[in-house]
């Protein structure tokens, strides 16, 4: 079964502390603490991403990217970018797997990447 947006929105919504909200072509999550990830499904992958911090607020830019390139390995499936928005560029936290992964394992993924997401706000701190 390849999943479709609709299926994942009814997937998600079952998790207890998530909202799950329409966001154009994409899912807006919401955790218990309040940290958002949005979901799209593109062809053959399920992207699931979340703003971490904008570049303007990083005191030391190459430092922060040695020290990412050196740690996100310490995150199972997640991993750290740098996407433009607007204009300007933040570090995003986005994990991926396949439009056929089971149920099961979409739940993971996304749980994952909440936890790694409070783990690299707390890793990187020092940088903001």
């Amino acid at each position: 079964m390849t999943w479709q947006l609709n299926d994942l929105q009814t997937l998600l919504a079952e998790h207890d502390g998530w909202s799950v909200a329409e966001a154009g072509e994409s899912l807006c999550l919401t955790n218990e603490d309040g940290i958002e990830a949005f979901l799209a499904v593109a062809g053959e992958q399920i992207l699931v991403e979340a703003l971490l911090f904008p570049q303007d607020a990083v005191k030391d830019v190459s430092g922060l990217n040695d020290t990412i390139l050196r740690t996100h390995k310490m995150f199972p499936l997640s991993t750290i970018g740098i996407n433009e928005i607007g204009g300007d560029s933040y570090y995003t936290a986005f994990g991926s797997l396949s439009s056929q992964s089971k149920a099961e394992t979409v739940v993971i993924e996304v749980a994952t990447l909440f936890r790694n997401i409070e783990a690299f706000l707390e890793l990187y701190q020092d940088y903001l």
